[in-house]
């Protein structure tokens, strides 16, 4: 069985492993305060081109996402997003469980204009019920999207100073940063993400990393007691040397993108294996994740040596899913797909 459920489904990176193996008997201080975070921190910094910025490591994305927005919320405000992203639709109610509502805009692309939140940010304000109505407080969004979608920086720039004519801070969910930076359409890099957002985080679980996130502060207003909050959250890991390790690695020689870009290779070419064979798409994604919509006896058939995950139902026989690329994912495993979709057809 070969599968292409997510991008996260081997352990990680070799040159990690290597990496973790030569420093597992060394003695460091805890809680991210060793010489691998502080080194690690100070990589990502460059990277983005923000000396000033904050860098903290997390776990993973859910708890990075509840820790994050936690922090930033009043008890009586909650944080605008689309109804597709992450926080609404795949974290169980994390956000929910901190007290804040999930305030969710409608999208049939993944993504939320500036218009929106404007519209909704006015609507709540103007109301004549308005202490009765959950107060927006933040934005989210995702880049890429779920469905594989890019801001453009025209998008992202046009809704940053919508939410600083608010007051409203913006966090981007990086979970897959390097497959949006790295993507044919993208233009936007990784210093201009952290120019245009109040705070965000770079994914390590889906891009080489056993586990990790890299958060990045840029806003000074949410930078105090952000530790605090960690520490609360359960996201201070004791052996935070793990972390920092895993994220100086990918921040060496360019690992982060390099990897990442290596995915949307393969994934283009899955994208390009369902299009010659005549399947229509439900997303246009220019990213790892891929979309196609597949009769239900042709899933049943190609399921028994391939995993995919169900994503909607586009009518009576056929269904839409994603197949997706990974760091790790091989050209004989792709063209092991090839064999088995042009057999559907035969």
């Amino acid at each position: 069985m070969i599968h292409f459920n997510s991008d996260y489904l081997e352990g990680a990176h070799p040159a990690i492993m290597e990496k973790l193996l030569q420093t597992n008997m060394l003695q460091t201080v805890g809680y991210g305060c060793d010489e691998f975070c502080q080194q690690a921190a100070e990589k990502i910094k460059a990277a983005c081109q923000a000396p000033e910025a904050d860098v903290h490591f997390l776990v993973g994305g859910t708890q990075t996402n509840t820790t994050v927005i936690a922090s930033i919320l009043r008890p009586y405000q909650g944080v605008l997003t689309a109804v597709s992203g992450h926080i609404n639709c795949h974290e169980t109610g994390a956000i929910e469980s901190t007290g804040h509502k999930v305030i969710a805009l409608p999208t049939d692309n993944g993504k939320i204009t500036a218009r929106q939140v404007e519209e909704y940010y006015l609507w709540q304000q103007n109301d004549e019920s308005v202490e009765h109505i959950v107060q927006p407080g933040m934005v989210y969004i995702s880049y890429p999207t779920e469905g594989g979608t890019l801001y453009t920086k025209a998008e992202l720039t046009e809704m940053f100073n919508t939410c600083r004519k608010y007051g409203l801070p913006l966090f981007i969910d990086g979970a897959r940063l390097g497959y949006g930076l790295t993507s044919d359409s993208a233009d936007l890099t990784m210093p201009e993400i952290a120019r245009l957002c109040d705070v965000f985080y770079i994914g390590g679980t889906k891009i080489g990393a056993l586990f990790g996130e890299a958060v990045v502060i840029m806003n000074p207003a949410l930078k105090k007691d952000f530790r605090y909050m960690i520490k609360q959250r359960g996201g201070m890991l004791a052996k935070g040397r793990l972390l920092g390790i895993q994220f100086d690695v990918l921040f060496t020689d360019d690992l982060y993108l390099k990897i990442a870009r290596h995915a949307n290779e393969m994934a283009y070419q899955i994208r390009d294996i369902f299009v010659s064979a005549g399947y229509p798409m439900l997303f246009d994604s220019d990213t790892n994740q891929q979309y196609p919509i597949m009769s239900d006896a042709e899933l049943e058939e190609i399921g028994k040596n391939f995993g995919y995950e169900y994503w909607t139902r586009v009518d009576e026989t056929h269904s839409g899913v994603r197949f997706c690329a990974s760091w790790a994912t091989t050209q004989e495993q792709v063209d092991a797909l090839r064999k088995a979709v042009l057999a559907l057809k035969k």
